[in-house]
């Protein structure tokens, strides 16, 4: 399936800001220049993604999060300096567009202060096969101790993202209630 990705024309002038809600707050891969808290209004943070690749298989899909619509998102957004824009929208679309279940867009990001700027983010894409919807904390759980792919066990990428989250003083409260379960099952105590 072919990815949503922008045309170049739709990107702003200048430098670009890029919204993180799960894994690139904690492993942004690209140079920024600064980071700020932010909140994207009109989507939320949701383990509504079936992963095949990085933390699970076709054979056995993890789940990794994805801003799907409604309600509100706190994250971190990433100002990239102009002259680095190609290459980290490059960086992004090969990580986080592998299989194209995920639509590039530019979102209104509000940064602590109130200021508001538009932002590069990756949202669910609904009709993609690998949107995997509103799922019970149980379905949530059984695909996420199943999950290992290349970028390693999907326990450890829920866990490290909640840690991630707290850091910044966000709470999650659906993913903090399955980061609590999987600890229960010494999932923190792993040794990468």
């Amino acid at each position: 399936m072919a990815a949503k990705i922008l045309a170049e024309s739709e990107f702003p002038e200048g430098d670009l800001w890029v919204f993180g809600y799960g894994s690139l707050i904690w492993k942004p891969g690209f140079a920024f220049l600064e980071q700020k808290p932010a909140r994207l209004i009109g989507e939320h943070r949701s383990l509504c993604i079936y992963s095949m690749v990085h933390r699970g298989t076709y054979e056995k899909p993890g789940l990794v999060l994805g801003l799907d619509r409604g309600g509100a998102c706190q994250g971190v957004a990433f100002r990239v300096a102009a002259a680095e824009r190609k290459a980290t929208v490059a960086y992004l679309r090969e990580r986080e567009q592998v299989t194209g279940v995920y639509r590039e867009v530019m979102r209104s990001v509000w940064l602590k202060g109130d200021a508001r700027v538009s932002a590069l983010a990756y949202v669910a894409d609904r009709s993609h096969d690998q949107y995997a919807g509103r799922l019970t904390i149980d379905e949530q759980l059984r695909l996420v101790r199943q999950g290992h792919g290349a970028y390693g066990p999907n326990d450890e990428y829920v866990i490290a993202t909640v840690t991630a989250l707290e850091a910044q003083g966000i709470r999650d409260a659906p993913l903090h209630r399955l980061a609590a379960m999987l600890h229960g099952e010494g999932a923190l105590h792993r040794h990468s």
